[in-house]
């Protein structure tokens, strides 16, 4: 643990009891961002920033408050922290709030995750501009002739945080992540110019794809967008891609946080045990993936992480549960969110997969769209291909589905064995049966 990081930590702990709070949790988080991109094959950005600062939970007399400070001169700090305590005694009265019960900091797994590239600080400002200019090239160079512009993107960064509390938990944490990809805009039929890209990320820059593919795979996924058009509404299978499996999952997750279910705002409240899902739905919370972007060996309470089944073959079974809304919904604790989400791959290929559809839609990106946490109703635009006689045929655009959460995931009909690396949603392609694409 960082001595000078822990030190200063203790020191904002006594500060702040002294100044008479019953009990405080400290974080002091220190970064670093280096960010480049290139357009029309020169720099368009180059950026890096440094930050150092503290955050301090406050918990007096039952009133609660949080404040920031970036001044870590222990003189400012402990007049910061003094203000702070007097300050949140003059707030309403909150009896919920306290710090978690020790008993959920114990047993705290003692394992690399393997999320600090040990090779970091050797990145070099004349590598991040290689790759960055070698990504641009690869788009240009697979783009071709419609190529309006292109704008490629690096960015990595470093973070080191400790946090201490009042009543005995102790934290620190190192890691690291790399951004590769690039935005594409292509010269389509009359006025159209459709728009495509592809971005990675990883904890170590071993992790990323090459360049040249970062870059190849931008173009040929904006180049797939030419000539998308709608077709007319129609009852279909269709394929999420792995990578966009996250961002209709997200409607459904939302459902599962304790802050919805105390307000009367999740459409999962009362579904725990039941089945919501096919059988082929199965959502993993692994907190314990090495090299994981979501990997964690505690939470934001300091509870200790631990590897969960949310949704066990369509049978909904834990909620996203953290300290303060477990004791205002007098239940037990869970976590207060996702780690690295995870649907077990399947065994088949999108294209063997297809193959036994014949006819359907397989959906690269989503635009816009909304999902009420309340109801569970949901719905989105997308875009992508139309497949027949299993394979991809004519690109479509500006389509929509619709549905309901509680119905949605009960038409998973199989999952793909492609899981998208490059998230902390760990996601193969989904196929689901019979649903409605509305277009013409």
């Amino acid at each position: 643990m960082n001595k000078e990081m822990y030190d200063l930590a203790a020191f904002a702990v006594k500060t702040a009891k002294s100044a008479g709070a019953d009990d405080c949790r400290v974080n002091i988080n220190s970064g670093r961002l280096v960010e480049i991109s290139f357009r029309e094959r020169k720099p368009e950005n180059i950026k890096e920033a440094a930050t150092k600062g503290l955050s301090i939970q406050i918990f007096a007399d039952e009133r609660y408050s949080s404040q920031n400070t970036s001044d870590l001169r222990t003189d400012a700090l402990k007049d910061f922290i003094s203000k702070a305590v007097a300050s949140t005694k003059l707030l309403a009265r909150d009896p919920m709030r306290s710090l978690p019960d020790p008993k959920y900091y114990k047993g705290r797994a003692d394992i690399n995750l393997g999320i600090m590239d040990p090779d970091y600080k050797g990145f070099t400002s004349s590598e991040r501009r290689d790759m960055v200019k070698a990504i641009e090239d690869s788009c240009l160079s697979k783009g071709g002739e419609k190529v309006i512009s292109v704008t490629a993107n690096e960015y990595d960064g470093y973070n080191e945080s400790v946090a201490l509390t009042s009543n005995g938990f102790e934290g620190h944490t190192e890691s690291t992540y790399y951004v590769a990809g690039a935005e594409m805009t292509v010269q389509g039929k009359g006025d159209r110019r459709p728009e495509g890209y592809n971005y990675v990320v990883s904890v170590a820059k071993s992790g990323l794809p090459s360049p040249e593919k970062v870059g190849a795979v931008a173009a040929k996924r904006t180049l797939a967008l030419l000539g998308a058009e709608k077709i007319k509404t129609e009852t279909l299978p269709i394929i999420i891609e792995n990578r966009n499996v996250s961002r209709l999952l997200g409607g459904f997750l939302a459902g599962m946080f304790g802050r919805n279910i105390q307000q009367k705002q999740s459409f999962l409240a009362d579904q725990k045990g039941k089945k919501i899902g096919s059988k082929h739905f199965t959502l993993i919370d692994d907190p314990f993936v090495i090299g994981g972007l979501g990997s964690q060996l505690y939470d934001g309470d300091g509870f200790a992480t631990k590897k969960r089944t949310m949704v066990e073959a369509g049978v909904l079974k834990e909620f996203y549960i953290d300290w303060y809304y477990s004791k205002k919904l007098g239940w037990e604790p869970t976590t207060g969110g996702p780690s690295n989400l995870i649907i077990p791959p399947g065994k088949r290929s999108v294209k063997e997969i297809m193959k036994d559809l014949g006819r359907g839609i397989y959906i690269t990106g989503f635009i816009g769209g909304n999902s009420n946490s309340t109801t569970g109703d949901a719905s989105v635009g997308i875009y992508g291909h139309l497949f027949e006689n299993g394979k991809l045929s004519q690109p479509i655009a500006e389509m929509n589905i619709a549905d309901n959460h509680l119905e949605f995931w009960n038409k998973l009909a199989e999952v793909g064995n492609d899981p998208w690396l490059y998230s902390s949603q760990r996601m193969p392609s989904l196929v689901f049966t019979d649903v409605v694409v509305s277009g013409l």
